[in-house]
Protein backbone atom coordinates (compact mmCIF):
# COMPACT_ATOMS: atom_id res chain seq x y z
CA UNK A 1 0.00 0.00 0.00
CA UNK A 2 1.45 3.33 -0.98
CA UNK A 3 -0.04 6.13 0.28
CA UNK A 4 -1.32 6.31 4.34
CA UNK A 5 -4.50 8.72 3.96
CA UNK A 6 -7.85 7.59 4.93
CA UNK A 7 -7.80 5.21 1.92
CA UNK A 8 -4.19 3.63 2.16
CA UNK A 9 -5.06 2.88 5.69
CA UNK A 10 -8.36 1.41 5.25
CA UNK A 11 -7.54 -0.90 2.75
CA UNK A 12 -4.23 -1.79 4.79
CA UNK A 13 -6.75 -3.14 7.55
CA UNK A 14 -8.62 -4.68 5.81
CA UNK A 15 -5.99 -6.72 3.97
CA UNK A 16 -4.80 -7.55 7.83
CA UNK A 17 -8.24 -8.65 8.85
CA UNK A 18 -8.09 -11.06 5.47
CA UNK A 19 -4.80 -12.98 7.29
CA UNK A 20 -2.62 -10.57 4.42
CA UNK A 21 0.78 -9.22 5.26
CA UNK A 22 0.56 -6.05 3.85
CA UNK A 23 2.53 -3.02 4.45
CA UNK A 24 1.47 0.74 4.12
CA UNK A 25 4.49 3.46 3.05
CA UNK A 26 3.46 7.00 4.41
CA UNK A 27 6.50 9.47 4.49
CA UNK A 28 4.87 12.02 6.72
CA UNK A 29 1.36 11.85 9.43
CA UNK A 30 -0.68 9.53 8.99
CA UNK A 31 -3.84 11.01 7.45
CA UNK A 32 -2.03 14.19 6.99
CA UNK A 33 -2.42 15.60 3.61
CA UNK A 34 -5.37 15.11 1.56
CA UNK A 35 -7.31 13.42 4.69
CA UNK A 36 -6.14 16.22 6.95
CA UNK A 37 -8.54 17.97 9.62
CA UNK A 38 -10.73 16.95 12.20
CA UNK A 39 -14.32 16.61 10.48
CA UNK A 40 -15.70 16.09 6.66
CA UNK A 41 -19.48 15.75 5.05
CA UNK A 42 -21.36 12.35 5.12
CA UNK A 43 -23.69 12.26 2.37
CA UNK A 44 -25.93 10.15 -0.01
CA UNK A 45 -26.99 13.07 -2.43
CA UNK A 46 -24.59 12.74 -5.55
CA UNK A 47 -25.44 13.63 -9.06
CA UNK A 48 -25.13 10.25 -10.61
CA UNK A 49 -27.44 7.64 -8.84
CA UNK A 50 -24.56 5.14 -8.59
CA UNK A 51 -22.30 7.14 -6.66
CA UNK A 52 -25.96 7.45 -4.58
CA UNK A 53 -25.94 3.74 -3.74
CA UNK A 54 -22.24 2.95 -3.38
CA UNK A 55 -22.48 5.76 -0.61
CA UNK A 56 -25.33 3.82 0.97
CA UNK A 57 -23.31 0.74 0.91
CA UNK A 58 -20.26 2.56 2.57
CA UNK A 59 -22.98 3.90 4.96
CA UNK A 60 -24.14 0.88 6.30
CA UNK A 61 -19.93 -0.22 6.64
CA UNK A 62 -19.31 2.93 8.63
CA UNK A 63 -21.75 1.47 11.11
CA UNK A 64 -19.35 -1.65 11.51
CA UNK A 65 -16.84 0.49 11.73
CA UNK A 66 -18.33 2.36 14.48
CA UNK A 67 -19.14 -0.93 16.31
CA UNK A 68 -15.30 -1.69 15.80
CA UNK A 69 -14.22 1.66 16.84
CA UNK A 70 -16.76 2.02 20.02
CA UNK A 71 -17.78 5.36 19.34
CA UNK A 72 -19.92 6.57 16.54
CA UNK A 73 -17.92 7.98 13.54
CA UNK A 74 -20.81 9.68 11.75
CA UNK A 75 -22.82 12.64 13.64
CA UNK A 76 -26.29 12.09 11.90
CA UNK A 77 -27.10 16.00 11.56
CA UNK A 78 -28.50 15.67 7.37
CA UNK A 79 -26.89 17.35 4.83
CA UNK A 80 -28.34 20.01 2.60
CA UNK A 81 -27.11 20.65 -1.09
CA UNK A 82 -28.83 24.00 -2.55
CA UNK A 83 -28.66 25.75 -5.92
CA UNK A 84 -29.89 25.80 -9.32
CA UNK A 85 -29.05 22.30 -10.51
CA UNK A 86 -30.76 20.31 -7.05
CA UNK A 87 -33.39 19.02 -9.75
CA UNK A 88 -30.34 16.43 -11.04
CA UNK A 89 -29.30 15.63 -7.65
CA UNK A 90 -32.90 14.97 -6.54
CA UNK A 91 -33.54 12.68 -9.41
CA UNK A 92 -30.53 11.02 -8.77
CA UNK A 93 -31.25 10.19 -5.43
CA UNK A 94 -34.74 9.25 -6.75
CA UNK A 95 -33.25 7.00 -9.12
CA UNK A 96 -31.34 5.22 -6.11
CA UNK A 97 -34.12 4.56 -4.15
CA UNK A 98 -32.67 7.32 -1.85
CA UNK A 99 -34.49 9.29 1.08
CA UNK A 100 -34.57 13.09 0.24
CA UNK A 101 -36.88 15.92 0.20
CA UNK A 102 -36.97 19.32 -1.93
CA UNK A 103 -37.73 22.74 -0.09
CA UNK A 104 -37.16 26.25 -0.62
CA UNK A 105 -35.31 28.72 1.43
CA UNK A 106 -36.97 29.40 4.75
CA UNK A 107 -38.47 25.99 5.42
CA UNK A 108 -38.60 24.85 9.04
CA UNK A 109 -36.98 22.01 7.89
CA UNK A 110 -33.70 23.79 7.66
CA UNK A 111 -30.87 24.69 10.12
CA UNK A 112 -28.60 26.27 8.04
CA UNK A 113 -25.90 29.74 8.94
CA UNK A 114 -27.89 31.40 6.77
CA UNK A 115 -31.56 32.60 6.29
CA UNK A 116 -32.10 32.82 2.41
CA UNK A 117 -29.77 31.79 0.00
CA UNK A 118 -29.76 30.52 -4.12
CA UNK A 119 -32.31 27.60 -4.01
CA UNK A 120 -34.35 25.24 -3.64
CA UNK A 121 -32.34 23.30 -1.31
CA UNK A 122 -32.04 19.17 -1.34
CA UNK A 123 -32.17 17.34 2.07
CA UNK A 124 -30.53 14.47 2.87
CA UNK A 125 -31.54 13.09 5.90
CA UNK A 126 -28.87 10.08 5.82
CA UNK A 127 -26.04 13.21 5.68
CA UNK A 128 -23.97 14.02 8.56
CA UNK A 129 -20.61 14.77 10.18
CA UNK A 130 -18.30 12.30 9.61
CA UNK A 131 -15.50 12.16 12.71
CA UNK A 132 -12.38 12.15 10.81
CA UNK A 133 -10.53 12.90 14.42
CA UNK A 134 -11.66 9.28 15.55
CA UNK A 135 -11.50 7.64 12.59
CA UNK A 136 -7.40 8.43 12.36
CA UNK A 137 -7.15 7.00 15.91
CA UNK A 138 -8.92 3.83 15.08
CA UNK A 139 -7.04 3.14 11.91
CA UNK A 140 -4.04 4.13 12.97
CA UNK A 141 -4.46 1.71 15.66
CA UNK A 142 -5.24 -1.38 13.48
CA UNK A 143 -2.35 -0.75 11.24
CA UNK A 144 0.04 -0.98 14.66
CA UNK A 145 3.39 -1.66 13.05
CA UNK A 146 2.44 -2.50 9.58
CA UNK A 147 2.61 1.50 8.55
CA UNK A 148 6.08 2.33 7.46
CA UNK A 149 6.70 5.90 7.62
CA UNK A 150 8.97 6.70 4.85
CA UNK A 151 8.92 7.67 0.94
CA UNK A 152 9.02 5.26 -1.74
CA UNK A 153 10.93 6.78 -4.68
CA UNK A 154 9.90 3.96 -7.33
CA UNK A 155 8.44 1.30 -8.30
CA UNK A 156 8.14 -1.82 -10.64
CA UNK A 157 7.19 -5.19 -12.01
CA UNK A 158 9.91 -7.68 -11.63
CA UNK A 159 8.39 -10.86 -12.97
CA UNK A 160 6.18 -12.41 -10.63
CA UNK A 161 6.49 -9.52 -7.70
CA UNK A 162 6.51 -5.29 -7.43
CA UNK A 163 9.40 -4.19 -6.39
CA UNK A 164 8.98 -0.77 -4.36
CA UNK A 165 11.95 1.07 -3.60
CA UNK A 166 12.51 3.66 -0.78
CA UNK A 167 15.82 5.20 -0.48
CA UNK A 168 18.62 2.34 -0.63
CA UNK A 169 15.76 -0.06 0.52
CA UNK A 170 13.82 -2.48 -1.73
CA UNK A 171 11.08 -4.49 -1.08
CA UNK A 172 9.31 -6.85 -3.34
CA UNK A 173 5.33 -7.70 -2.90
CA UNK A 174 3.17 -9.85 -5.03
CA UNK A 175 1.22 -6.69 -5.42
CA UNK A 176 0.85 -2.83 -4.79
CA UNK A 177 -1.78 -0.49 -4.71
CA UNK A 178 -0.97 3.21 -5.11
CA UNK A 179 -3.23 5.21 -3.23
CA UNK A 180 -1.37 8.78 -2.77
CA UNK A 181 -2.80 11.43 -3.35
CA UNK A 182 -1.09 13.94 -4.77
CA UNK A 183 2.13 11.48 -5.52
CA UNK A 184 -0.12 8.95 -7.48
CA UNK A 185 0.44 10.28 -10.66
CA UNK A 186 4.10 10.23 -10.81
CA UNK A 187 4.42 7.04 -9.24
CA UNK A 188 1.88 4.89 -11.25
CA UNK A 189 3.44 6.63 -14.28
CA UNK A 190 6.14 4.70 -13.21
CA UNK A 191 4.05 1.39 -13.59
CA UNK A 192 3.20 2.86 -17.04
CA UNK A 193 -0.41 3.65 -15.39
CA UNK A 194 -1.21 7.19 -16.54
CA UNK A 195 -3.80 9.14 -14.34
CA UNK A 196 -4.17 12.97 -14.05
CA UNK A 197 -1.74 14.59 -12.70
CA UNK A 198 -2.89 18.43 -12.29
CA UNK A 199 -2.56 19.99 -9.25
CA UNK A 200 -4.20 23.03 -7.06
CA UNK A 201 -4.21 24.60 -3.99
CA UNK A 202 -6.92 24.20 -1.69
CA UNK A 203 -8.42 25.97 1.94
CA UNK A 204 -10.90 25.49 4.32
CA UNK A 205 -11.37 27.95 7.23
CA UNK A 206 -13.04 27.95 10.48
CA UNK A 207 -15.33 30.68 12.05
CA UNK A 208 -17.15 30.95 15.06
CA UNK A 209 -20.74 30.22 15.28
CA UNK A 210 -22.71 32.67 16.43
CA UNK A 211 -25.19 31.86 19.85
CA UNK A 212 -28.44 32.45 17.87
CA UNK A 213 -27.61 29.86 14.93
CA UNK A 214 -29.95 26.85 14.76
CA UNK A 215 -28.77 23.89 16.62
CA UNK A 216 -27.72 21.37 15.67
CA UNK A 217 -26.33 23.09 12.07
CA UNK A 218 -26.95 20.70 8.80
CA UNK A 219 -23.82 20.29 6.62
CA UNK A 220 -24.19 22.28 3.75
CA UNK A 221 -23.10 21.88 0.10
CA UNK A 222 -23.98 25.25 -2.35
CA UNK A 223 -23.57 25.34 -6.15
CA UNK A 224 -21.90 28.27 -7.72
CA UNK A 225 -24.33 31.01 -9.18
CA UNK A 226 -24.68 34.52 -10.33
CA UNK A 227 -21.02 35.32 -8.98
CA UNK A 228 -21.74 33.69 -5.02
CA UNK A 229 -19.18 31.16 -4.51
CA UNK A 230 -20.05 27.47 -4.96
CA UNK A 231 -19.45 26.10 -1.03
CA UNK A 232 -19.28 22.70 1.39
CA UNK A 233 -19.91 23.60 5.03
CA UNK A 234 -20.16 21.99 8.05
CA UNK A 235 -18.93 21.76 11.80
CA UNK A 236 -15.38 22.09 12.63
CA UNK A 237 -15.37 21.21 16.08
CA UNK A 238 -17.89 22.93 18.88
CA UNK A 239 -18.76 26.35 17.87
CA UNK A 240 -16.72 26.44 14.60
CA UNK A 241 -18.28 26.53 11.26
CA UNK A 242 -15.30 25.31 8.39
CA UNK A 243 -16.22 26.55 4.91
CA UNK A 244 -14.51 25.61 1.34
CA UNK A 245 -15.04 26.83 -1.80
CA UNK A 246 -14.71 26.80 -5.53
CA UNK A 247 -12.40 30.09 -5.78
CA UNK A 248 -11.28 31.29 -8.74
CA UNK A 249 -8.87 28.99 -10.75
CA UNK A 250 -6.12 31.72 -11.78
CA UNK A 251 -5.51 32.42 -8.03
CA UNK A 252 -5.24 28.56 -7.03
CA UNK A 253 -2.94 27.61 -9.49
CA UNK A 254 0.03 25.05 -8.55
CA UNK A 255 2.45 27.39 -10.21
CA UNK A 256 1.33 30.61 -8.18
CA UNK A 257 2.34 28.63 -5.12
CA UNK A 258 1.22 27.75 -2.03
CA UNK A 259 1.53 31.24 -0.29
CA UNK A 260 -0.74 33.27 -2.66
CA UNK A 261 -3.18 31.09 -3.05
CA UNK A 262 -3.95 30.63 1.01
CA UNK A 263 -4.06 34.01 0.72
CA UNK A 264 -6.78 34.50 -1.97
CA UNK A 265 -8.86 31.55 -0.62
CA UNK A 266 -8.66 33.27 3.04
CA UNK A 267 -9.57 36.60 1.39
CA UNK A 268 -12.35 34.98 -0.67
CA UNK A 269 -14.12 32.21 1.93
CA UNK A 270 -13.89 35.10 4.74
CA UNK A 271 -15.84 37.60 2.42
CA UNK A 272 -18.04 35.38 1.14
CA UNK A 273 -18.87 34.18 5.19
CA UNK A 274 -19.24 38.15 6.09
CA UNK A 275 -21.54 38.36 2.98
CA UNK A 276 -24.02 35.65 3.41
CA UNK A 277 -22.99 33.52 6.71
CA UNK A 278 -25.22 35.69 9.52
CA UNK A 279 -25.06 33.46 11.56
CA UNK A 280 -21.47 33.04 11.47
CA UNK A 281 -18.56 35.30 12.99
CA UNK A 282 -16.55 36.09 9.86
CA UNK A 283 -13.63 36.20 12.00
CA UNK A 284 -11.17 33.33 10.65
CA UNK A 285 -10.04 31.10 13.77
CA UNK A 286 -8.50 28.17 11.84
CA UNK A 287 -7.18 27.15 8.59
CA UNK A 288 -6.72 23.60 6.81
CA UNK A 289 -4.75 23.04 3.63
CA UNK A 290 -4.68 20.34 1.15
CA UNK A 291 -3.81 20.04 -2.44
CA UNK A 292 -6.95 19.36 -4.54
CA UNK A 293 -7.04 17.95 -8.91
CA UNK A 294 -9.38 20.62 -10.65
CA UNK A 295 -9.74 17.95 -13.05
CA UNK A 296 -11.38 15.41 -11.12
CA UNK A 297 -14.86 15.49 -9.36
CA UNK A 298 -16.92 13.48 -7.09
CA UNK A 299 -16.19 9.73 -8.73
CA UNK A 300 -14.71 6.76 -7.86
CA UNK A 301 -11.62 6.18 -10.33
CA UNK A 302 -9.30 2.61 -11.01
CA UNK A 303 -6.50 1.64 -13.15
CA UNK A 304 -4.07 -1.37 -13.33
CA UNK A 305 -1.11 -2.73 -15.15
CA UNK A 306 -0.34 -6.18 -14.15
CA UNK A 307 0.18 -6.17 -10.42
CA UNK A 308 0.06 -2.83 -9.99
CA UNK A 309 -3.40 -0.98 -9.45
CA UNK A 310 -3.57 2.59 -8.54
CA UNK A 311 -7.21 4.41 -7.35
CA UNK A 312 -8.00 7.86 -7.73
CA UNK A 313 -10.60 10.78 -6.89
CA UNK A 314 -12.00 13.84 -4.99
CA UNK A 315 -13.95 13.43 -1.89
CA UNK A 316 -12.71 9.40 -1.01
CA UNK A 317 -13.41 10.03 2.80
CA UNK A 318 -17.27 8.92 2.67
CA UNK A 319 -16.24 5.88 0.62
CA UNK A 320 -13.31 4.84 2.84
CA UNK A 321 -14.74 2.11 4.36
CA UNK A 322 -16.38 0.64 0.91
CA UNK A 323 -12.84 1.28 -1.08
CA UNK A 324 -11.15 -0.69 1.48
CA UNK A 325 -13.39 -3.86 0.79
CA UNK A 326 -13.74 -3.22 -2.71
CA UNK A 327 -9.39 -2.81 -3.04
CA UNK A 328 -9.19 -6.21 -0.65
CA UNK A 329 -10.92 -8.14 -3.32
CA UNK A 330 -9.08 -6.44 -6.27
CA UNK A 331 -5.67 -7.02 -5.06
CA UNK A 332 -6.40 -10.35 -3.99
CA UNK A 333 -7.71 -11.57 -7.20
CA UNK A 334 -6.08 -8.72 -9.67
CA UNK A 335 -9.46 -7.39 -10.95
CA UNK A 336 -9.51 -3.94 -11.06
CA UNK A 337 -12.80 -2.28 -10.23
CA UNK A 338 -15.66 -0.31 -12.19
CA UNK A 339 -15.33 3.35 -11.98
CA UNK A 340 -18.32 5.19 -10.88
CA UNK A 341 -19.87 9.02 -11.66
CA UNK A 342 -18.99 11.04 -14.08
CA UNK A 343 -16.49 9.17 -16.05
CA UNK A 344 -17.94 5.58 -15.18
CA UNK A 345 -17.15 3.38 -18.52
Amino acid sequence: MIGGGVVGLSATVALLKQGVDARCYEPGDPMGERSIGDTRIFRLAHAYPDMVQLAGQSRALFADWSEQAGTPLIDEVGTVVSGADVATWANAMATAGAAHEVVEPGSARLRLPARTFIGPALIDPAGGIIRVDRIRTFLVEAVGDHLRQTRVDAIEETGPGVRVRSGPDADTFDAVLICAGAGTSALAAGAGIEIPSALEHHLRVSFPIRPEAPTPLQCWITEPADGVLGTYQHLAAPGRWAVGGDIDPTQVTWEGGRQAAEQASLAALTAYATEHLPFVDPTPTDQVYCTHDPDLGDGLQFARQGQVLATYGENLMKFAPLLAKTLTHACLNGSTPANAGPTAE
